[in-house]
C-alpha cells in the first residue's frame, strides 16, 4: 500500500529530476554533433544518388549499363508512366500492394515495374541502382506526409 508520505516523495524525486533534465539538457544518446561542412558533404551525396536516379527514372541507358541492370526490355521508362514521380507514393509504404497481392515495400514495387510492365531484370535490394531510384522518388515527393499503409 502506498502512503500519501511515499507517494509525495515519489512527485517530489520525479520533480527535482525533470527540473535537472530541463537544466542540464537533452541527451545526446553519443551523438557527436554535426559540423556544416559534414551536413553539406552528406547533401552533396545524397543529391548525387537523386541525379542517378533521376536519369534512371527517365531511362538512360548509359546510367543504367554503368550501374549494371537492365531496367527495361520494352523502350519503357519509368516516367512513361509516372511523370515527375507522380502516382509513386513512397510516403504510403510499406502496404498492401494490390497488384502483387501482398504486403510490400517501395523497393517491392520498384521491381514490380521493372519486371512486369517494362519486363526488365529485377534488381537488388541493396544495389546502388535500388539506392539510387529510391532517392529520387523520395527527393521527387518531398513534403509527402509519411502514412504507412495508405491504401
Amino acid at each position: 500500500m502506498i502512503t500519501r508520505t511515499t507517494f509525495s516523495r515519489t512527485v517530489l524525486l520525479i520533480g527535482v529530476l525533470g527540473t535537472v533534465a530541463v537544466l542540464v539538457g537533452p541527451v545526446d544518446a553519443h551523438k557527436t554533433p554535426i559540423k556544416p561542412e559534414q551536413l553539406k558533404a552528406y547533401q552533396d551525396a545524397f543529391m548525387e544518388e537523386v541525379r542517378k536516379g533521376d536519369l534512371l527514372f527517365h531511362g538512360d541507358e548509359a546510367m543504367a549499363k554503368q550501374m549494371g541492370v537492365v531496367l527495361s526490355n520494352t523502350g519503357m521508362a519509368c516516367a512513361m508512366c509516372h511523370p515527375q514521380t507522380a502516382d509513386t507514393h513512397p510516403h504510403t509504404f510499406p502496404k498492401f500492394q494490390a497488384q502483387m497481392a501482398k504486403f510490400a515495400t517501395l523497393r517491392d514495387m520498384i521491381n514490380w515495374c521493372i519486371e512486369k510492365p517494362n519486363q526488365g531484370e529485377k534488381i537488388d535490394d541493396g544495389s546502388e541502382a535500388m539506392k539510387a531510384l529510391e532517392a529520387y522518388i523520395y527527393w521527387s515527393n518531398s513534403g509527402s506526409v509519411l502514412t504507412p499503409g495508405k491504401f
